[in-house]
This record gives C-alpha cells, sequence and structure tokens, in this order.
C-alpha cells in the first residue's frame, strides 16, 4: 500500500478532539454488531460523499452518468442545502467526498462548496475527468483547499482513451493536470493530493507502465488502479474485463461461469461509517446504489442526524447483517479488490 506523509499529515490535522470521539463510537459499534450479528449504531458518519452533479460530459459504457440511463432526475447541487447540511454534522465528520455521479465540474458553484467544507476543517476529495482544468479553473481548486483530486485516466494514447472514455480528449486531461502541479508550484500549496485514477480494462491494460512513467512526467503525485465493475460481468458485453487477473473483480468458477472474487459477509463498515447525499437529497447507503434505489431518508424532510437513525437504515443494517447476498446493490459488490496503488 502507497503511503505519502505529508497526505496523512494533512488528513490527520483534521482530527479534532470530537471527531476522534465519533470516530471511536462508529468504530466500536461497528465491532459490537459483528460481536451480536445485530446492528448496534453510535455516533454520527466519518465521512459522507455528496452529489454535486448528475451531468457528465462523457459517454463512459459502463455508467448511467454516461450512458444517460438513469431512473433519478438530473440535476445540480444546491449551495445553500449543501450548507445547511454541512452546518448540521460538520463537528462529526472528517472526510467529505464531491462525488457520485456526474463530472463535479460542471456545476458552477462546486469550488465554492469545497470552500465552505474547507473552511469546517473537513478533509475533501473530488473525482473528475479534468476536461475542465483550464488554468483559471485549476488555480482556483488550488485556492479552494480541496485536499485530494482524483483525475481518472484510462489510457495513455487517444486511441486507447477514448475506448472507455467515450467522448473524451486525453490531451485535455494532461493539460488539467499539468494546470494543477503548475498551480501547486506557483501558490506554494501541498494540496490538492493529486493522482491519477486508471480504471484497468481489456483495451488498457496493456499501458500500466505507460501511466505510471505518464504521472511522473506531469508530476502528479501518485498513481492508482482500479479494477472495474461490469454490470453484466457474465456476458461481459463491452468486452472490459482485463486478462491479468490481479486487475479483474472476476474470475471463471469450475464450470467456465465468470463469477465475481471476493466473498460477501453479512456485515458492511460502510453502513456504519458513511453515506451518500444525492445532488436532491436522497441519502443512500453507499455508491453502489447509483440509481438511489435503497432511499434511507430525504433530507428535504428530514435532517440528517434524523435520518441516519431513523427505522429505514435500522431496517437496511439488519438485512445487510441477516443476508446481504440478497440485496441487489452488495451482489456486485469487490469491497477490498477495487485500487492497487504505485
Amino acid at each position: 500500500m502507497y503511503f505519502n506523509f505529508n497526505d496523512t499529515v494533512n488528513l490527520t490535522s483534521k482530527l479534532t478532539p470530537r471527531r476522534l470521539w465519533n470516530a471511536s463510537k462508529v468504530w466500536a459499534s461497528y465491532q459490537l454488531s459483528k460481536l451480536m450479528k445485530k446492528p448496534v449504531q453510535w455516533g454520527l458518519p466519518i465521512s459522507i460523499s455528496f452529489e454535486p452533479t448528475t451531468s457528465c460530459n462523457l459517454r463512459c459504457p459502463e455508467c448511467p452518468s454516461g450512458l444517460r440511463e438513469f431512473t433519478r432526475p438530473t440535476g445540480m447541487l444546491e449551495k445553500s442545502f449543501f450548507k445547511q447540511t454541512i452546518d448540521d454534522i460538520h463537528k462529526e465528520l472528517l472526510y467529505l467526498v464531491f462525488y457520485f455521479q456526474g463530472e463535479p465540474y460542471l456545476n458552477p458553484n462546486f469550488l465554492e462548496m469545497v470552500k465552505y467544507a474547507h473552511e469546517k476543517g473537513i478533509y475533501t476529495a473530488t473525482s473528475s475527468n479534468a476536461h475542465f482544468l483550464n488554468d483559471e479553473r485549476a488555480k482556483a481548486t488550488v485556492e479552494s483547499g480541496l485536499d485530494r483530486l482524483i483525475i481518472s485516466i484510462d489510457g495513455t494514447t487517444q486511441d486507447v482513451y477514448k475506448q472507455y472514455r467515450v467522448g473524451g480528449n486525453l490531451e485535455k486531461v494532461l493539460n488539467g493536470a499539468r494546470n494543477i502541479v503548475k498551480w501547486k508550484k506557483a501558490l506554494n500549496s501541498k494540496t490538492p493530493f493529486v493522482f491519477f485514477q486508471f480504471l484497468v480494462v481489456k483495451p488498457n491494460e496493456h499501458q500500466i507502465e505507460d501511466v505510471k512513467r505518464l504521472a511522473k512526467e506531469i508530476g502528479v503525485d501518485q498513481v492508482r488502479f482500479k479494477t472495474a465493475q461490469v454490470y453484466d460481468y457474465e456476458t461481459d458485453p463491452n468486452n472490459l474485463i482485463p486478462d491479468i487477473d490481479k486487475y479483474s473483480r472476476y474470475k471463471k468458477d469450475k464450470d467456465g461461469k465468470m463469477t465475481i472474487k471476493s466473498g460477501l459477509q453479512n456485515h458492511c463498515w460502510r453502513l456504519w461509517s458513511g453515506n451518500v447525499i444525492t445532488w436532491d437529497g436522497l441519502v443512500v447507503p453507499c455508491c453502489f446504489d447509483k440509481d438511489a434505489m435503497h432511499q434511507l431518508g430525504n433530507l428535504k424532510r428530514q435532517s440528517f442526524k434524523e435520518t441516519w437513525q431513523n427505522d429505514n437504515y435500522k431496517q437496511f443494517r439488519r438485512e445487510l447483517m441477516t443476508s446481504r447476498k440478497n440485496i441487489d446493490i452488495c451482489a456486485n459488490c469487490s469491497e477490498g479488490l477495487k485500487v492497487w496503488e504505485e
């Protein structure tokens, strides 16, 4: 596992006594739940994901946003609603991810919201396809206080990159990364911690070493390799599952049928430590519920703290600890098989 000293120190610096106490309660209740085989929930989330928008400029083949196949409406997170929610939970919240579906930089108020969370002492992160990181926006990103920037780069040549990032322009991505690196140096800033995220699929698996060299040339902090979630993995219609076993979430069983590698246990840390909030205020269990089918609450009707302990949440945790494999969003979950770091 790759260790970055500056990033770790930065994250640790956000740990106030109140946040540390809250994290201790969450961890203890999770361990007790596993021991008792029934859910006990203490404390508030350590981390949450907030969705800036469902809009995206690309058409990636395994992404509901890219395919325009959402069953929920497309829209933009409102700044006032975001601030209201953060005001409610910021004293306990350590880590905030500005991403679920869509491209965050398409929300015109995105960096203002990052700055607001930064001023509350929260560690902030986002994931972007980097097509909108022109010189001006790169400078504003560094100035916003964003702590972590994930840049999706799934190919080192345009012909390979566009096979998954349909409609994308690799040169824009690379220029965006260069702009961020430039402004970090110009403003003498250690943040954001920038890494290339390389989604390993069959069309690009031969470029793994190339992306490491490219990252070093540009000056980003790290490269991470992510295994791809394929919805119809049994037939793999887009021919995405890589041949390199290390980077695949799937394997063939003795009958030659493709199956998920990881076994599903009846517990999940994410249900105790965090959740996802959609742009329009729906609370869902995790990032695998892309269509928000498991709505545990609505922050337009109920406060976050009320939602976290409501009957829907309690019931979902009970179901997870009884038979996780029967929950659809868990069926294709490969937690622990997602990222390798270099």
